[in-house]
């Protein structure tokens, strides 16, 4: 049964393979407890919920016998470290900037799952970065690859460019994957790399500190002190990632749907401020990055403008000292601050500081510029 699945998952464009039984060591139930006792996990209520069903496959349904395990690879050929320091593009994430992963993998889970339904029978659950699953730790049980210590996933045939999906399956699969050997070795270069030092030790991630986190997760307003070290980058960072040596394996992807979009290959800062509400939406329709919402992206882009050095943006950030999301004033507040001279930036306090409210808005216009 293993080889066929085996041969089927390839046939359909998936990359790698493997199969586990629906168990986890106990350290990794403790690395997430200790990761959440630390407070290491932000603002990501979801991680703390239902962390049972995390810890043990079967407490979230009592029915799965085996998990099977796919990758799918997603690099595009380009490393993005070439582009951290194009001040007037946008970096956006290598993952997001095709179709969203989440459609193009499951529709891929579905025609598998029913294939092997057709033949072997048995019930199927499939998530693809959907459910309270430890997607990395089974992973790992079923020989895909190796966390690496920036806690990713690591993969001798593909790098770090891949994502990955899980089945569960009522099915006894028996098991012929070993487990792959850690091969990070002395190497450091994932935790030399990060800019906010986040990997603050190896194997260990303080969310509170990436910049993925901060771009994609936080709905808050992000703190000044990571704002100059998120640079260009408006949704996600792949610096540590793309910085491992295990790359020189990576192969361009099959899979055109991951190919970057012409919009989101690279886009000027200049275009992605003069984007509303529905063209947002439009162009964003089949990406990743619609789920963060229009706010929070200009909030990222406004960052980056303030980051730019190109001071002739200031006039298109004034209109966002309006604009209704509390997020966009106040980065637009801060954007203006870094490409203004003072006297400028102290003209406009007077003109739109008694018109705000909004404690978090009012004291971007006292602590910015300072």
């Amino acid at each position: 049964m293993f080889d066929d699945l085996e041969k089927k998952a390839l046939s359909l464009g998936f990359d790698c393979f493997g199969v586990t039984r629906p168990s986890l060591t106990k350290s990794v139930g403790e690395n997430l407890s200790n990761f959440i006792a630390l407070k290491m996990h932000g603002d990501m209520q979801w991680m703390e919920n239902r962390i049972s069903h995390r810890n043990n496959p079967k407490n979230l349904w009592p029915d799965v016998n085996s998990v099977i395990v796919v990758g799918v690879n997603y690099y595009y050929g380009q490393s993005p470290l070439t582009e951290i320091n194009l001040k007037n593009q946008a970096f956006i994430s290598s993952y997001s900037r095709g179709n969203d992963y989440h459609k193009v993998i499951k529709k891929k889970l579905k025609v598998y799952t029913s294939w092997i339904q057709s033949i072997y029978g048995g019930e199927y659950k499939i998530f693809v970065d959907t459910a309270p699953i430890m997607e990395k730790p089974i992973a790992v049980e079923a020989g895909i690859g190796w966390q690496g210590k920036h806690t990713n996933l690591i993969s001798r045939k593909l790098g770090n460019w891949f994502f990955l999906a899980s089945i569960f399956t009522s099915l006894n699969i028996k098991d012929k994957t070993d487990k792959v050997v850690n091969h990070c070795g002395t190497c450091s270069s994932c935790i030399d790399i990060c800019p906010t030092n986040a990997i603050v030790e190896p194997y260990k991630l303080d969310a509170r500190k990436c910049i993925s986190y901060l771009t994609i997760e936080y709905k808050q307003h992000i703190p000044i002190e990571f704002r100059k070290k998120i640079g260009n980058r408006i949704y996600g960072c792949d610096d540590c990632l793309a910085i491992c040596p295990w790359n020189k394996f990576a192969r361009v992807t099959k899979e055109s749907d991951f190919l970057p979009m012409q919009e989101l290959d690279k886009p000027s800062l200049e275009y992605l401020l003069k984007l509303n509400d529905k063209k947002f939406r439009e162009i964003f329709s089949q990406s990743s990055i619609k789920r963060i919402g229009r706010d929070r992206f200009i909030r990222n882009v406004l960052i980056a403008v303030g980051n730019s050095d190109k001071k002739e943006l200031a006039h298109i950030v004034e209109k966002f000292i309006i604009d209704d999301s509390p997020l966009v004033r106040a980065m637009a507040i801060w954007a203006i601050s870094q490409l203004s001279e003072k006297n400028y930036f102290n003209c406009l306090r007077s003109q739109y500081l008694a018109k705000e409210q909004n404690p978090w808005v009012l004291s971007e216009w006292f602590k910015s510029n300072e």
